[in-house]
């Protein structure tokens, strides 16, 4: 089996917790490398001479986990919700400061494995009427199907994460003919294109990666709706003016909270804001900063250690 290495930059006051968080998103193994241990004293005196020097020297200033996962059946999901997590682990919500939490992959090239999942990557189901079909597989559409053809590339949302399907569920759920849709964080642009297949008038995606923008643009003229759907590069709702009846913003909790004040002055009266990627221990964060914008909860639904919100 190939084994894809996932190392997290962290210090030694975030390494366990961190490496407790790598094995339930599915890693086999951790292994922890820390210049801490290394200069700290040994309580046996005869240990002394077993450590080189020049060992300590080129050891990372940051302490490292390492983390693996079996390379065929990780998907680019599984890997982007490890960032979504290690982005919400603040100081502030911690109580203390766990370092970088970048995360960084190596053993195969991240284009290569982003290609050897594809085949793990199979039409499905999501609610009543939308499926989603990965552009390389063949389906035979049933009466009523929503059909959002995909190709997820180097951008988050296939669709199979837990944050993206509950979003999913929720556009069959609260998308009218005739919206208009603000699909923050639009990743891929799954989001946007299900909006407008299920009624939307239009929907515009926005994404701070230039990449995932050009994979939703992409995605959006592959399923023919270049003229109703755009994505655009943009840093939250800064510099937009559109006013929509559905805001969408998939994305971490902290941005989510950022997002709840600003959101207001894009949306039109009665409109309803769905939000995501928040992990459970950071739900009540969301729903008093929402609480303090002014807006009324109307669902609220858990999958996994995820939660997805829909505000008015």
């Amino acid at each position: 089996m190939d084994w894809l290495e996932v190392t997290v930059r962290t210090n030694t006051a975030g390494a366990d917790l961190i490496s407790e968080l790598l094995i339930s998103a599915g890693a086999k193994g951790t292994s922890i490398e820390d210049r801490f241990d290394a200069f700290s004293e040994p309580t046996d005196a005869t240990q002394w001479d077993l450590i080189d020097p020049s060992v300590i020297e080129k050891m990372d200033e940051d302490t490292l986990v390492h983390a693996y996962f079996p390379a065929e059946t990780t998907s680019r999901e599984t890997i982007e919700s490890l960032r979504a997590r290690l982005a919400a682990l603040t100081p502030e919500w911690l109580g203390f400061d766990a370092g970088k939490r970048a995360l960084e992959i190596a053993n195969v090239r991240e284009e290569d494995w982003a290609e050897n999942w594809k085949k793990y990557y199979k039409p499905f189901r999501v609610g009543r009427h939308l499926v989603v079909r990965p552009v390389w597989e063949k389906y035979e559409p049933q009466a009523g199907d929503k059909i959002i053809s995909i190709d997820p590339g180097m951008a988050f949302g296939n669709g199979t994460h837990e944050t993206t399907s509950m979003c999913l569920g929720l556009v069959e759920d609260y998308i009218k003919p005739g919206d208009t849709v603000l699909d923050v964080g639009t990743g891929s642009g799954i989001l946007a294109i299900a909006s407008v297949l299920m009624g939307a008038q239009s929907a515009l995606g926005i994404d701070l990666d230039p990449v995932a923008v050009r994979v939703a643009n992409e995605n959006i003229e592959r399923n023919g709706l270049s003229g109703r759907v755009h994505a655009q590069v943009g840093d939250l709702v800064k510099g937009i003016d559109t006013q929509a009846d559905v805001v969408f913003a998939n994305i971490i909790a902290d941005a989510v909270i950022l997002l709840s004040r600003a959101v207001r002055a894009h949306m039109k009266p009665g409109g309803v804001f769905i939000c995501s990627g928040i992990i459970l221990e950071r739900e009540q964060d969301v729903l008093d900063a929402l609480a303090e914008a002014g807006f009324t909860v109307d669902r609220i639904e858990h999958r996994g250690e995820w939660s997805a919100i829909a505000a008015r």
